[in-house]
């Protein structure tokens, strides 16, 4: 770890910024041109040599693809402007690793989507656009891959209108010439880019005969981005004239307001366009400095905080992401507010006890630079801490606070492992627990009936990986079981008031409780708890071990699964002055609400997943007829010239081995991403081999 002293950067010209897309648009080609060009790294690898920076692991080249998200600082300074500095993360477009997608988004300011120009907008697309706009992440976008036959720049606008619900504003348009993009447009500053066959550009302002060619689009762009800006719409309907600096100052607040997003085009691998989009990184997203401040509670009495990006303020940091790295495990954490230092003495919510910094770092992909102090706003890394987790709060002794965790999706798929050598059974042990403590998205767990152990993930794929990361960097060879889907169970009806009564008492100390609750399926996928007993019924110190003993029983319900989307409202109960305990109550609880749920029935939920198939058109009537044969539902068929994309929802119990019949039935030609869509009703011939 070498130590580095950068130049300081005010705090308002940061960015902190991700790169999201579906898988193959381009990302991680793209964050290697960014590099590139900031002058970050000297020259550029690519993805399909298993040379680009960001997919630092082992696995990652080989595949082709980006596992992990990896964080990497540059500085650009746009021509004629100040320094800046950024905070790039390129995530995964796997669907598989939504979870790295996810905790990147938590923690920045800003993000750019690339959509590929010839494909459009893939369904990760969507999911990952979706994301950020329930972050609240300000976005832009970049059409890539503009040199490829077919592309279509309006097209995917339109996609982005169309699909997305999106309000895209194009402030740069591409110059074609032959099969290739050579050069872009500025809408804004009313200029042109020309890029060589190395990348290397040159700008020059519009003639008269662009200004004319380009009006009608400039003229468009005012008119969108009046649509929701006062200031711009003054300008604009008093037809004074809009230069370059009002109409960058009406797009940036727009962009960060979240009422539009600035697009431009470009081709990532052919080096065109690269310095207009940092130029536009630094124009439209926000510093930490812009965005709002979030909400945390209070430890000792959960009253709600508001952390403002104050350099000045108590600390307050969230651990994004945890890796465990040659050299010893890093924690990334995102700093909202206050100060950090080596030695201090910090305040960790996982642990509620303070521990001391030993060491703090910049990370630039696998690599680290050992800093001493970090700010709000600030993205960096504690090197040493074993026992670290995903969504823990760092703050100050005297001011401690938790903030919102991370959240993963739930696991669909599990596999069983067992290792080849029974020597290898505690290093396989801690290779699981390393491998949960990086991805919160990846659970170990133990079957009650066979004693074996279980992994669950997010999809084949994410299991292969994991499997792959336990031989490679735990040495543990492993036998991999047959998979076993995550079924969920819901109330089928609501219950009338049900009692749960524990009465032991049989001379000295006894156990009595008695509850009484109902249960009724809400529709949704949580489950929520209320108590209205009145008059002191169940008293206060035993109130909090009804709530637990509600949620342990409903870790499992008469099917043998979770259940999810119940409503649990306690109406009466009754203690004993000597006999009641909190044992006794909690196993009230558990007893009332097994009572509940078997009084009511439950409803068998399967998780149904969204296969995404690209096949070429000698092949769709055998990938139709097979999806249909599975129990998929055909929700969407689009014709893409030689191709044809099919969207299909189905049950995931039915897709095992669907990769190998996919190849068979399109002689190797088609492809197809499989994502988690939501839980649906077992089919009756489903739910009866699952009960039987």
């Amino acid at each position: 770890m070498s130590t580095t002293r950068e130049t300081r950067i005010p705090v308002d010209r940061w960015r902190n910024l991700g790169i999201i897309a579906h898988v193959d648009a381009g990302k991680t080609t793209l964050t290697e041109r960014l590099l590139y060009k900031t002058g970050t790294i000297h020259r550029t690898g690519e993805v399909h040599d298993g040379a680009a920076t960001t997919d630092h692991m082992e696995l990652e080249r080989e595949r082709g693809i980006t596992i992990g998200a990896a964080a990497v600082r540059a500085n650009w300074t746009p021509d004629g402007g100040q320094p800046h500095r950024l905070t790039l993360i390129d995530t995964p477009g796997h669907i598989d690793f939504a979870i790295e997608v996810e905790r990147s988004l938590r923690v920045l300011d800003g993000a750019v989507t690339v959509f590929s120009g010839v494909a459009g907008v893939q369904p990760q697309s969507e999911t990952v656009w979706h994301q950020a706009r329930r972050h609240g992440v300000p976005l832009m976008a970049f059409v890539n891959k503009m040199d490829r036959p077919g592309a279509d720049f309006d097209a995917v606008v339109a996609q982005m209108r169309d699909t997305l619900g999106a309000n895209p504003w194009v402030v740069a348009r591409p110059v074609i010439e032959g099969e290739h993009m050579t050069g872009l447009v500025d809408l804004v500053a009313e200029r042109t880019w020309r890029f060589d066959d190395a990348g290397t550009p040159s700008v020059h302002a519009w003639n008269d005969a662009e200004r004319g060619e380009y009006a009608d689009a400039r003229a468009e762009l005012i008119a969108a981005v009046a649509d929701s800006d006062e200031p711009l719409a003054e300008l604009w309907l008093t037809e004074q004239p809009i230069d370059a600096t009002a109409l960058t100052a009406a797009l940036r607040r727009g962009t960060l307001a979240g009422k539009g997003s600035p697009v431009l085009p470009g081709s990532a691998f052919r080096n065109v366009a690269i310095e207009p989009l940092l130029d536009a990184f630094v124009a439209y997203l926000p510093s930490p400095l812009d965005r709002p401040a979030v909400i945390g509670h209070a430890d000792d009495d959960g009253s709600e905080v508001t952390v403002a990006p104050d350099a000045d303020a108590p600390l307050a940091a969230l651990v994004f992401k945890v890796v465990n790295q040659a050299h010893g495990p890093l924690a990334f954490l995102r700093i909202y507010a206050g100060r950090l230092s080596v030695g201090d003495g910090v305040w960790r919510s996982g642990t509620d006890r303070v521990q001391r910094i030993g060491r703090l770092a910049v990370v630039r992909a696998e690599d680290t630079e050992a800093v001493e102090h970090a700010e709000a706003g600030d993205i960096v890394a504690i090197a040493g801490w074993k026992d670290v987790a995903t969504g823990e709060t760092l703050s100050a002794p005297q001011h401690r606070v938790r903030l919102e965790t991370i959240q993963a999706q739930p696991a669909v798929l599990s596999w069983r492992l067992s290792p080849e050598r029974s020597a290898d059974l505690l290093k396989l042990g801690n290779g699981l627990a390393r491998l949960a403590q990086e991805d919160p998205s990846f659970r170990v767990g133990t079957d009650p009936e066979t004693g074996e152990t279980l992994v669950w993930g997010m999809g084949e794929l994410h299991l292969e990986v994991m499997v792959e990361r336990l031989r490679r960097e735990w040495g543990v060879q492993v036998r991999t079981g047959s998979p076993r889907v995550a079924y969920q169970e819901t109330p089928a009806s609501a219950s009338g008031p049900v009692e749960g009564k524990l009465a032991k008492q049989t001379g000295g100390s006894g156990q009595f409780a008695r509850v009484v609750l109902s249960v009724a399926p809400t529709g949704g996928e949580s489950n929520s708890y209320e108590d209205r007993s009145t008059g002191g019924v169940i008293p206060k110190p035993f109130q909090a071990a009804v709530e637990k003993g509600v949620a342990s029983a409903l870790l499992e319900g008469p099917r043998g699964f979770p259940v999810v989307g119940a409503a649990v409202t306690v109406l009466d109960g009754q203690a004993h002055a000597v006999d009641s305990n909190e044992a006794a109550f909690h196993r009230a609880a558990q007893m009332a609400v097994k009572s509940a749920l078997e009084a009511t029935g439950t409803v068998l939920l399967e998780p149904v997943m969204r296969v995404s198939v690209s096949a070429p058109g000698s092949a769709v009537g055998d990938v139709l007829g097979d999806l249909q044969r599975r129990g998929g539902q055909i929700v969407n068929l689009v014709d893409r010239q030689e191709r044809t994309e099919i969207e299909a929802d189905v049950p995931l119990a039915q897709l095992d081995g669907y990769s190998t019949a996919l190849r068979s039935l399109s002689q190797g030609r088609a492809s197809a991403t499989v994502a988690f869509h939501a839980y649906r009703p077992a089919t009756l011939q489903e739910a009866a081999r699952r009960t039987a």
